[in-house]
């Protein structure tokens, strides 16, 4: 048992620090391939902040434990709306100034809809796996058709900015993209093993696990990067970081846990993770979309949104014992 908390405790070190390094290799690396900065931040930076998530799930669900990788992917989603932007408005409110934020927001809130749709019936099959990967290709074309348009938005200048203060050479951005992504790996699997020996040796479900201690650990890369845009002032990186992440989640994440080991969706995560997850989804979308089109997430929002995900987490574990 203390060698599974351990695990779980250093897991979480290894896994925050190799994703950011992972996300530095891998955003130099693309600002040196010429990529443009907006594309850099909502793909690559999405994706990197994902990637915990990712490679959690996806050795979870090689080692037959499919309740923790769907536990860390909604779990993560929930902790990104209501922990870190609730963390993150508290700090400085958010205004939403980039018509890229606000076209996506509706496209996330349809794709957390139509993946509730899909297992709808309690089953979580290959082929609703497939749909999800499908779902993120197209999303991923449509984000670069998009952010090839949209080189003067707002986001695109925050996101330049933000690159130019990490500018790195070519060779050492790519040891930092892959010595990131090895770490990442062997951290991730260390997590995984100390969280299941935790939940078993307390009775718990790997979903509850999955849900709290993993989906907070694993989202911990998001908030660092969210605080740091909220004190530099670039509001509009906070809320593509969670818009980026929660889409990589939903259909990356349970996309390759999906194909890997097919399940059955326990009931409490339709009735209740999901609906949390969906609310919170929507209020992103009312609070970003009210005052005409220039959303403005203030402290009592953050407050409300901060609120709901401490009652949630106690809710789950007042349940699991």
């Amino acid at each position: 048992m203390a060698f599974a908390v351990i695990a779980v405790i250093v897991g979480l070190i290894l896994l925050v620090w190799s994703a950011d390094k992972f996300i530095d290799g891998a955003s130099a690396t693309a600002g040196h391939l010429g990529m443009p900065p907006l594309l850099v931040g909502m793909i690559i930076v999405g994706f990197g902040t994902s990637a915990p998530e990712i490679v959690v799930s996806v050795m979870a669900a090689i080692d037959g434990n499919p309740g923790l990788a769907l536990g860390n992917a909604y779990g993560s989603n929930i902790a990104n709306i209501a922990l870190i932007l609730g963390v993150t408005a508290l700090i400085h409110p958010i205004m939403v100034q980039s018509a890229v934020v606000r076209k996506e927001l509706p496209i996330l809130l349809l794709v957390t809809a139509i993946c509730i749709l899909q297992i709808f019936d309690e089953m979580l099959s290959r082929i609703d796996a497939v749909l999800m990967l499908l779902m993120l290709v197209l999303y991923m074309g449509w984000s670069i058709w998009q952010g090839m348009r949209s080189q003067s938005d707002v986001l695109s200048h925050e996101f330049n900015t933000d690159l130019q203060s990490k500018q790195t050479p070519l060779k050492t951005s790519i040891f930092q993209l892959l010595f990131g992504l090895i770490i990442l790996v062997i951290s991730s699997r260390l997590l995984v093993w100390g969280a299941v020996e935790i939940a078993q040796a307390f009775g718990v479900s790997d979903l509850i696990i999955g849900l709290t201690v993993v989906a907070i650990g694993t989202s911990l890369p998001e908030l660092a990067s969210s605080i740091a845009a909220a004190r530099k002032g670039e509001l509009d990186i906070a809320i593509g970081n969670v818009i980026g992440s929660n889409m990589f989640n939903t259909l990356a994440v349970v996309g390759l846990a999906g194909v890997i080991h097919p399940t059955v969706v326990p009931q409490e995560v339709l009735h209740r993770d999901m609906v949390v997850m969906g609310a919170l989804t929507l209020s992103l979308l009312i609070f970003t979309l009210s005052f005409k089109g220039r959303g403005r997430i203030g402290r009592v929002k953050g407050g409300v949104w901060l609120f709901s995900f401490v009652a949630y987490t106690a809710y789950l574990v007042n349940t699991a014992f």
